[in-house]
């Protein structure tokens, strides 16, 4: 498992490497300073499993790292980090693609969690700080007409966490049929990426295909 902490305080890197090993033992965790550091790891490690993602850093903000990031490597999960739980900035990048937001004055359990899920193909959608939680904020996509068969057959292998590659050896379809059916799963949603169609997905009642 390899993980990329983009922080730009060293102490609360080598905090969360030390946490991560909670993991596993023989995780290696890739360290950032800076988002234009930890674009140029990810550009040389195409095995990262998950990105760390401070929001606030020197050079821009980890919501304009998102964007990066989801053009760049569209496959890879992001994790937020804030330091305080503000709903607006947990809000902005939910909607941004990033796969779950969690506060670094959270506990070391919450954090293990939240990745676990998100390595899982799943999205951390905590409690915020007014009571509600973030998933209301794709409420809007919840009376979206019904995807082609194919589509939803694709939809569930999302839902799964699975790569285009895995998706067109498990459904016997070719690469470029599985983009043009993720792309028209995005537009059906209203969305800009998969972390977003999965969170639209689930809250529209679809299931993964490894469920009933």
């Amino acid at each position: 498992m390899k993980i990329l902490v983009i922080d730009d305080h060293a102490l609360v890197r080598e905090g969360l490497r030390q946490v991560l090993k909670g993991l596993d033992e023989n995780v290696e965790v890739l360290q950032a300073g800076t988002c234009a550091q930890g674009f140029v790891l990810s550009e040389s490690h195409h095995d990262l499993d998950l990105v760390l993602l401070d929001y606030h850093l020197p050079d821009m903000t980890g919501l304009a790292a998102l964007a990066v990031f989801g053009r760049q490597h569209p496959e890879l999960p992001i994790l937020m980090l804030s330091g305080s739980a503000n709903l607006q900035i947990m809000h902005q990048v939910l909607s941004a693609g990033a796969a779950g937001f969690v506060t670094k004055s959270g506990v070391s359990d919450e954090l293990l969690n939240a990745i676990r899920q998100v390595l899982n193909g799943d999205v951390y959608l905590p409690k915020d700080p007014e009571g509600g939680f973030g998933e209301e904020f794709y409420d809007a996509t919840a009376n979206k007409p019904p995807l082609t068969q194919r589509q939803e057959l694709v939809l569930r292998e999302l839902l799964d966490g699975r790569s285009n590659r895995e998706i067109s050896q498990s459904l016997g379809i070719s690469d470029e049929t599985v983009k043009t059916h993720v792309a028209a799963i995005l537009r059906q949603f209203e969305v800009q990426n998969r972390t977003q169609a999965v969170v639209a997905a689930a809250r529209c009642g679809y299931r993964s295909s490894t469920m009933p």
